[in-house]
């Protein structure tokens, strides 16, 4: 019997994922401060971003590995714990040096969170559920970036930018709190224990954890550097609404740090939609007596094709219209993730889909940091309208690598190398 216990746990997931993004948008909101103070320009600034991106993209090689043998309560905690103090540390920044480094820093601790939430789900949750759950706590990005603009804004202007990241940081240490107490891992999906009659709280039930499969060996297998070879094309777009999208209302649009604040949330508002709508949509076809496979690959492909919505998103001269078309981008990005985070728990066994996500991860991060570094150059030299033309088509090239390369997503296709 599936307990429903296992909404609180990915309730947990989806606080740590919404501090998660807390954190990482706090710089995207004081940009424009922290440019003119520490004298900035747009390829600086993509350097700082992409220290970041870096960071994440080393951290995701080995870090789904970590909460694999450490198990997903203490291997999580470790993640929040180190992206929390990393936070904190922004606030001592003097230049764009000791900014890159603190980004860096955060970039290490924050990768973990997917792993570790994809890993819950796997933990909790039965096939048909997977993508809604994964959908739910995957929220938690839109809804801490929905956040962070009121929020960040509003610290920076009474208190300063450096109030701003340590007030922010203290929640995941706060949170933190709550996890190490709460988690446990049920010995089958769903099967989550009951309290006695005594009213005993919850506890680990026990469990044998299997052998940890080595990064290198698990990335032989064609889905595993296929689909990273898939993110590498998606998952930038988000990284670019996330950390330009301020940047680019305050010098495209003009702007100010009040204006930011009131208006820069309302497209992740709207992206927390997709999360729902995406897991929904593939669950629907499943119920319909739709393969795995072409349920999740025909959900990602519908999603997809909303991104190019960022076209008339940089055209239109109306902001209202240019902040709508740039929700409906959002929308898109969200709903192909939904169902991708539920890849790793439909092909492998579930004591590896932290491993396998955080490989996959690692295409992430490099096209994140790529692409920024080519974002900040593009912008210095001409505009924002390439930028916006390039990441509406990048997400089709993921489609098709989803569609052509990463073969069916069953557990049979995946046969351990050794």
């Amino acid at each position: 019997m599936v307990s429903r216990r296992r909404w609180l746990m990915i309730a947990l997931v989806f606080l740590a994922t919404v501090i998660n993004y807390l954190d990482r948008q706090t710089l995207s909101v004081v940009a424009p401060v922290l440019r003119e103070e520490f004298h900035m320009s747009n390829v600086t600034y993509s350097r700082v971003v992409s220290a970041f991106m870096l960071a994440y993209t080393i951290s995701n090689g080995f870090s789904g590995t970590i909460i694999d043998k450490l198990g997903t309560r203490a291997g999580y905690a470790l993640c929040i714990a180190w992206w929390s103090v990393a936070a904190i540390l922004h606030a001592f920044a003097t230049g764009a040096w000791s900014l890159g480094a603190a980004r860096f820093l955060l970039g290490l601790g924050e990768a973990g969170n997917w792993p570790a939430g994809v890993k819950v789900v796997s933990e909790w949750f039965p096939e048909r559920e997977r993508a809604l759950a994964a959908g739910m706590f995957n929220s938690g990005s839109s809804f801490g970036a929905i956040l962070a603009p009121p929020i960040v804004a509003f610290i920076t202007l009474q208190f300063g930018w450096a109030a701003a990241f340590a007030g922010v940081g203290v929640t995941g240490l706060v949170w933190l709190v709550f996890w190490w107490k709460i988690y446990h891992t049920p010995a089958e999906p769903g099967d989550a224990g009951k309290p006695g009659a005594s009213g005993v709280p919850y506890t680990a039930a026990p469990v044998e954890r299997p052998e940890v499969v080595a990064p290198w060996v698990l990335f032989r297998a064609r889905f595993v550097w296929t689909f990273m070879l898939s993110k590498i094309f998606l998952d930038p777009v988000w990284y670019f609404y996330i950390f330009w999208f301020p940047e680019y209302l305050k010098n495209a649009r003009q702007f100010d740090l009040a204006a930011i604040g009131k208006y820069a949330w309302i497209p992740f508002l709207v992206a927390g939609l997709g999360n729902i709508m995406g897991g929904a949509l593939s669950g629907a076809l499943l119920r319909r007596g739709w393969s795995v496979t072409y349920a999740r690959k025909t959900a990602i492909t519908a999603f997809t094709l909303l991104m190019l919505s960022a076209i008339p998103a940089v055209l239109t001269a109306d902001v209202r219209l240019s902040i709508a078309f740039v929700s409906i981008a959002m929308v898109g990005y969200t709903g192909s993730l939904a169902n991708t985070l539920a890849f790793p728990a439909d092909v492998f066994p579930r004591h590896l889909v932290g491993s396998v996500w955080g490989l996959a991860s690692m295409g992430a991060g490099f096209g994140g940091m790529i692409f920024a570094l080519i974002t900040g150059w593009v912008v210095d030299h001409y505009s924002y309208v390439p930028v916006f033309f390039g990441f509406a088509f990048l997400p089709l090239i993921s489609a098709a690598i989803v569609w052509t390369m990463l073969g069916p997503l069953t557990p049979d296709s995946y046969k351990p190398a050794r």
